[in-house]
């Protein structure tokens, strides 16, 4: 491995085994997130994105496959999770309003992973490093005392940042962050990540849908459909050259308000269908009831993924042939 690759995720498979059949949300994906990197995991709803993120931060247990976090196997050989490990990792979550305790205060909530971990034993350096983290945020001090259902969406979710925060992490799983939020809030905590990032040396996995946002936060890309990935790249090599059908038609839908900008963008490709369900995947490629370019081996075979040039990879039958 890489001195400098801090998370290796190897043939992920996570299926959940329900009444009506097994829901294969994550179908056999592979990818790794360098030290200080970004990695953009794109899709629509359903497409196992986030699933991804609550098996990589220890809520769900692997099927199959390997996910190593430095020297460690965090996947399904490993009987459970260091401390060290719980601190290394945080997630932030789509919800804040689901995700912080309502009957803790603004306090208690941002000093508890100190408490868990034993950052600090006195409880004034404690309420110190609380404050600090309020500050980071821009929040005032008077937040201390308030409970979750005194302030508004956007400061739930600087608050969950703050928390992820308190064990000084290495990794941190954004799963949505924004797009709970207005528009102007979404600007403020895109833009405190970024800060964050290069002032504490993150790394991130930013989980979203939007995927004009990639071309503002991410280093590379990769986008998930049916809880496989169909493409990763580069993040100027994925908004410069996309290659999969899938990723095409994704982009040509993005609005925007230049014409370079629109210069970029693949010619207009009309959606078709919805996503399949999970739990009755089609034979061959999932994604060929939906393809403006099928052929006759889609219907019956999925392709494999392949590195077309220097990081940029794609499974599509019309690149393996």
């Amino acid at each position: 491995m890489s001195e400098n690759r801090v998370l290796s995720v190897t043939d992920l498979k996570k299926h959940f085994f329900t009444q009506q059949g097994v829901v294969k949300a994550i179908d056999g994906i592979n990818f790794s997130v360098s030290a200080g990197e970004t990695l953009g995991l794109v899709g629509e709803s359903g497409s196992g994105k986030s699933t991804v993120a609550y098996t990589l931060v220890g809520m769900y247990k692997p099927t199959e496959g390997k996910c190593i976090y430095r020297d460690q196997d965090i996947g399904i050989e490993s009987r459970y999770r260091s401390k060290e490990l719980k601190r290394d990792i945080q997630i932030v979550f789509q919800d804040p309003g689901t995700s912080l305790n309502p009957r803790r205060t603004v306090r208690q909530i941002l000093e508890l992973p100190i408490k868990i971990h034993g950052t600090y034993k006195d409880s004034r350096k404690r309420l110190e490093k609380v404050k600090e983290l309020l500050s980071l945020v821009h929040l005032p001090e008077d937040y201390l005392h308030k409970y979750p259902k005194m302030i508004g969406g956007g400061e739930k979710q600087m608050i969950s940042i703050a928390r992820a925060l308190a064990t000084d992490p290495s990794l941190v799983l954004l799963d949505e962050p924004t797009s709970a939020l207005d528009v102007s809030t979404q600007a403020k905590i895109i833009k405190m990540l970024i800060k964050f990032q290069k002032e504490f040396r993150l790394t991130y996995l930013f989980i979203t849908h939007d995927l004009s946002l990639m071309s503002y936060v991410a280093t590379r890309v990769a986008i998930m459909y049916l809880g496989k990935i169909c493409e990763i790249a580069p993040k100027d090599k994925f908004f410069r050259d996309q290659l999969h059908p899938y990723t095409k038609m994704l982009l040509s839908a993005i609005p925007v308000i230049s014409e370079e900008e629109e210069e970029l963008k693949p010619k207009k490709i009309q959606s078709r269908g919805e996503i399949p369900s999970a739990i009755d995947i089609p034979k061959g490629c999932g994604f060929y009831s939906r393809c403006f370019k099928r052929m006759d081996i889609c219907s019956q075979e999925d392709p494999e993924m392949v590195e077309i040039r220097d990081g940029h990879s794609v499974r599509c039958h019309l690149y393996s042939q």
